[in-house]
Formats: C-alpha cells, structure tokens, sequence
C-alpha cells in the first residue's frame, strides 16, 4: 500500500475506533498526526497478518497493544495540534 493511502486507511481506521475524535481526526494536517495515521494502519496491518497465520496469539495482543499506544498518541496529538482546516481556513476555533 502506497505511503498516502496507508496514512488515509489509518485516518479512517482511527476516525472508526475514536468517534469522539472523529472530526479533529479527519480534518488533521499536521505531519505529526499523519505519520501516527500511516503508523496505526501499519501496526493493524501487521497485526492481522499474524493474527490470519494463527499461530502466535503473543504477537498478537503485542501489535494489539501498539494500536492502543498508538490511539493515546493520537487522542494527545489531536488536542496539541497546531491547525486544523479550520483553523487553517481562519476560522475561530
């Protein structure tokens, strides 16, 4: 999967599990929360290949535990971000 749209399969993976966040999560520009995007869908990528070969349910609940860090980090990034399109727009925030 190309790098853009491993970033845009996270975004709307974590838009999914977070729906609190859902609009701060889907408006994100920075390149902070990008990366954690593209990282997320990574890490679930890999999670589920090891879970489909079935044999190693240790792994398994480690890349699960990767996914859970990875959300905190996106639930901080969301609040300490420095724009959103809004904010970009010159919209009040």
């Amino acid at each position: 999967m190309a790098r853009s749209n491993r970033r845009e399969a996270g975004r709307r993976r974590l838009a999914m599990r977070l729906p609190e966040m859902r609009k701060l999560i889907m408006e994100a520009r920075d390149p902070l929360q990008l990366e954690l995007f593209e990282a997320y869908q990574m890490a679930v990528e890999a999670r589920d290949a090891v879970r489909r070969r079935g044999f190693n349910s240790h792994r398994v609940r480690e890349y699960d535990e990767v996914c859970v860090e990875i959300e905190r980090h996106v639930i901080s990034a969301m609040h300490e971000a420095p724009y959103t399109t809004a904010q970009k727009a010159g919209e009040p925030s």
